[in-house]
């Protein structure tokens, strides 16, 4: 009696009769796209010596020319735009995208950073190219947080709130790496892993040692986010130690947390040159064999730097087994795989991306659409903006006001050209009415060391001309990526290696400011910077201050549509702008005591989350799902927004939560959720958030583990010191 083979035994058959016919045709199993990634994966790893594994275990990989392979650098940069790669579209700086407070915003960022990547490196390949910032493994976002204003890099980062950062880190994650099932646009790769935010003169040596709750809390939410929900394919672990251990060798960090509690399935890759500061900095290893050794052991899969050269006599010296060579080229070889470098043609359906998708007017657009979105109005006394149309003479000052590389920030690309914020308001103030521009005087004292004193006067003297002559004064002031940034060669006053000594207003600045306000015309003054800038001066006396950030290649339009009134402003502020240096703790000090609005306990000059509008909004009928409910079940807040202004505008809505039973130094309160409400003058909108669990909880230093609170604080506004609507939620 005959019996009808099942479907599944009908598929094994066939299966079966494939393979063989995969191996006649001299297919190796790793060029075969029909097969599991993990099977390729394994494939090829098993066909490679110890030799060309460690090769590929460094960021310049070798080809493996009897593979068929060609050489790798896995070294790339798009914090903002695709960097040190030519000709590319060049959004505003990270810490400007996080001032939009909008997460889609950024995911249509990092999607069309992704697209330019492709055409990038298909381009390069076309070409035979194989270089530094030509392959398609991307060292950005910096989810770091920026716990003190001082740090240089702060600007590369997504602001001092973890949720934040987590949500904005997550959605650049997503945006870049693309939604194919079977393959990724590019790998993002969150860093610097973990509990890394300055000083930059000794990120090589000092050892953060923070409490639990800090660690869990604040260093550690973003990281969690961009890997357990985003499914970032590699992480960059930091320079520095953490509790005594260089964070690249840690198996805290990168097993037993990142791994064995996230399930992260990705690759490690160190930050450049940090496996070598252990011998040479932190004096944790007295050779580079054990230090190579120490890194690919705890989990570090690939150096950015020549460390791994080592492994081979680590190897021998049985410091390192070799399934532990081969558990980190597996890694390696699956991101490329996924990357679609080993599939023929047709089948990875990025590919196809045209060079023209580089650095295109769609990208453009969204550059200054973004912008636009980023700009933060801190002042506005009596309605100074938008700018009066009987306006007809604007005197426009200051040392970034004509300056196209402090559009950029750092890890920057080359824009296709970029407009100044004297070129956007030129631009859009039209033949009507007439701009005269002078500098006012130098960045910082000792910035331009060829102005001599009577140089210098004669700038403020032309200043104040131009002032009298004004109906309105716009000062373009701040800092510069020469001032501020990784690492830098930089030592004057106020500015020290890259970061800064104070946050004031430097001091020739403060100079040109107070003389041209004595002309009595309305002073506005705009701000470019990568973190906060105070003067208790400026924040008295003038009349409007925007905060533009490093605002990308359409940074000069964008100021001008919000000056004139073309565009209503939005943005918030990703961090708190202390009202003086003397509010922060020591710049060395990891503790949180003190520090970003969740634990301040002073008076900012203006607070996290701040940022005006040109019209007014109202809150309304907070109301809960429950006012008591289980750990487990999720938590609705419902809130009404209501524009009781004059003109069309957009509210951020902000939702705070506070354990009320937490212990001494908890955090007053800590953002859990935002929503952009876009509103015409009359209008208002319902609108709701949803608290899941997690969202709730907070660490426990007593039971080492995650709680819930027994009451909770809600709390709603459009910052952190907006308490607009509140009450109390027991569980």
């Amino acid at each position: 009696m005959s019996t009808i083979p099942s479907i599944g035994s009908v598929f094994l058959l066939i299966c079966a009769m494939c393979a063989p016919l995969a191996a006649q045709d001299g297919t190796p199993p790793f060029r075969n796209h029909d097969l599991p990634v993990a099977d390729r994966v394994a494939d090829l790893v098993g066909r490679l010596t110890l030799e060309e594994k460690i090769a590929q275990m460094q960021h310049e990989a070798s080809a493996i020319e009897r593979l068929g392979i060609p050489p790798y650098t896995w070294w790339n940069e798009a914090l903002h735009g695709v960097a040190r790669a030519g000709t590319a579209t060049v959004f505003p700086q990270a810490i400007g995208l996080a001032a939009c407070f909008d997460a889609d915003l950024l995911h249509s960022i990092a999607t069309a950073i992704g697209v330019e990547a492709r055409a990038k490196h298909h381009e390069a390949l076309r070409q035979g190219r194989h270089g530094i910032y030509e392959g398609l493994t991307f060292w950005s976002p910096n989810i770091n947080i920026a716990r003190d204003p001082r740090w240089g890099r702060g600007q590369e980062t997504y602001g001092e709130d973890p949720w934040l950062a987590g949500t904005l880190g997550a959605a650049f994650v997503r945006g870049l790496q693309g939604d194919d099932p079977a393959h990724l646009r590019a790998v993002a790769t969150p860093k610097h892993f973990a509990v890394h935010s300055g000083p930059e003169p000794t990120r090589h040596a000092f050892n953060a040692s923070v409490s639990e709750t800090d660690l869990r809390d604040t260093y550690l939410p973003a990281f969690a986010r961009t890997v357990r929900e985003a499914g970032a394919a590699s992480v960059m672990c930091a320079y520095n130690r953490l509790y005594g251990d260089p964070c690249c060798a840690s198996t805290l960090l990168l097993d037993s947390i990142l791994r064995a509690e996230w399930g992260f399935d990705g690759y490690v890759v160190s930050d450049c040159w940090a496996v070598s500061d252990y011998v040479n900095f932190h004096h944790s290893d007295t050779s580079m064999v054990e230090a190579a050794a120490r890194s690919v052991n705890a989990g570090c899969d690939l150096t950015c730097g020549p460390e791994y050269a080592a492994l081979g006599e680590a190897v021998r010296r049985g410091l390192v087994a070799p399934a532990v060579i081969d558990r980190a080229a597996r890694r390696l070889f699956t991101a490329r795989m996924r990357l679609g470098m080993f599939d023929p043609p047709g089948r990875d359906p990025y590919a196809a991306i045209p060079y023209s998708k580089n650095a295109c007017e769609r990208h453009d657009s969204l550059a200054l659409h973004a912008a636009e979105r980023s700009i933060v109005l801190l002042k506005n006394n009596g309605g100074t903006l938008p700018l009066s149309r009987d306006i007809r003479r604007i005197a426009v000052l200051g040392p970034a006001a004509d300056d196209s590389t402090v559009l950029l920030g750092n890890y920057n690309g080359t824009p296709p050209y970029a407009v100044t914020l004297l070129r956007g308001l030129r631009a859009r103030a039209g033949s009507d009415v007439a701009i005269t521009y002078t500098r006012g005087c130098d960045l910082a004292e000792g910035r331009h060391t060829d102005s001599s004193a009577a140089a210098a006067e004669q700038l403020l003297i032309d200043a104040q001309k131009a002032a009298s002559d004004a109906d309105a004064v716009i000062v373009v002031l701040g800092l510069h990526p020469w001032l501020e940034g990784e690492e830098l060669r930089v030592a004057l006053d106020g500015f020290r290696g890259g970061d800064r000594t104070t946050i004031e207003l430097p001091a020739p600045q403060e100079r040109l400011l107070r003389a041209v306000q004595k002309r009595g015309r309305p002073l506005i003054v705009v701000l470019l910077s990568g973190s906060a800038i105070v003067s208790s001066w400026m924040s008295e006396s003038a009349d409007a201050i925007l905060a533009a950030w490093y605002p990308g290649q359409r940074g000069g339009d964008a100021v001008a549509h919000v000056l004139f009134g073309d565009v209503n402003p939005s943005g918030r502020l990703p961090v708190t702008f202390y009202a003086s240096t003397r509010d922060l703790p020591p710049f060395e000090d990891y503790s949180m005591r003190g520090r970003t609005y969740r634990f301040f306990h002073g008076t900012p000059q203006y607070a996290f989350g701040h940022g005006l509008s040109y019209t007014e909004f109202a809150y309304s009928d907070l109301r809960v799902s429950a006012d008591s409910l289980a750990d487990h079940e999720e938590l609705t807040i419902l809130v009404t927004v209501e524009n009781t202004g004059q003109l069309d505008g957009t509210e951020i809505a902000q939702l705070y939560i506070r354990d009320t039973d937490a212990p001494a130094g908890a955090a007053l309160r800590t953002l859990r959720g935002v929503r952009r409400v876009d509103l015409e003058r009359g209008g208002r909108r319902r609108i709701a958030w949803t608290l899941t669990a997690d969202d709730r909880r907070f660490w426990d230093a007593t039971s080492r583990s995650f709680r819930h609170p027994r009451r909770l604080n809600i709390i709603v506004g459009s910052s952190s010191a907006d308490e607009r609507l509140r009450t109390t939620v027991r569980f």
